[in-house]
């Protein structure tokens, strides 16, 4: 397992920072149950439309994005965050630099008083 954050608090915007003309990306946690990634987005930047086998929440750490789910776009703003659904499309664009927070939720299989069971997991920041 690959950990860069350490136990205790810390500011989540000094673990990553901006490069000219691009989207740089950086896993702080790894575990059995999915990552933990940052981004940095310079101005004009951005991830094409995609989807995901499972929902994706995105935190803005810093700035402000413009997030487009299934045609509907928003604009989240540093401190605020936003759930992109399993399956649906979406995109990401920086009209100026942001950083972000991703993690996913992620269901496991398991057995709880011999009964077979789906726990949904949320790795969180």
């Amino acid at each position: 397992m690959k950990t860069v954050i350490p136990t205790g608090p810390l500011s989540l915007k000094g673990l990553i920072d901006y490069q000219p003309d691009s989207v740089v990306s950086k896993e702080v946690l790894r575990t059995p149950n999915g990552t933990v990634t940052l981004f940095a987005f310079d101005e004009e930047q951005g991830l094409s439309e995609h989807t995901a086998p499972f929902d994706v929440v995105t935190y803005i750490v810093e700035g402000e994005a413009e997030i487009t789910i299934s045609g509907t776009t928003y604009t989240v703003k540093e401190g605020e965050l936003i759930r992109m659904p399993a399956g649906e499309p979406h995109a990401l664009q920086a009209k100026r630099p942001f950083k972000m927070g991703v993690w996913g939720s992620m269901e496991q299989k398991t057995r709880l008083r011999g009964k077979p069971t789906k726990i949904s997991i949320l790795g969180c920041l």
